[in-house]
């Protein structure tokens, strides 16, 4: 399972995770196999202004994941994941990639369905 998870930084899985999904200057994309962390990889985001959200989510497809884990999306994105087929989990508590992902293993988390957790979008 591949998850993406937006993020400030870039330190593997030690990174905090962004607030915004698509202005993190990074997306964390973490290769699950087995309950274990397989892999880490670090991707610079390219940014949505010219496109707006439309293409944070292009951006985040490209990347081929299974699930997108966010503290916040707008409803417009969250239904272009929904109709691209991504599963998108909020997670408002975890600090860190590592321990979203521990939540993610365990099932912790809720999809949203295509609907949005922020009203500025």
């Amino acid at each position: 399972m591949k998850i993406v998870f937006p993020t400030d930084e870039d330190m593997g899985f030690l990174s905090r995770r962004g607030a915004h999904f698509g202005k993190a200057k990074f997306y964390t994309l973490v290769t699950v196999e087995n309950n274990r962390i397989m892999d880490v990889e670090g991707i610079v985001n390219p940014g949505h202004d010219a496109g707006g959200c439309g293409n944070a989510v292009a951006n985040i497809m490209a990347l081929h994941p299974d699930a997108l884990v966010v503290s916040g999306i707008g409803g417009s994105p969250a239904k272009g994941f929904e109709q691209a087929g991504l599963t998108v989990y909020v997670d408002r508590e975890s600090p860190t990639v590592r321990d979203s992902v521990e939540r993610v293993i365990q099932n912790a988390l809720g999809a949203l369905g295509g609907k949005g957790t922020c009203s500025t979008h």
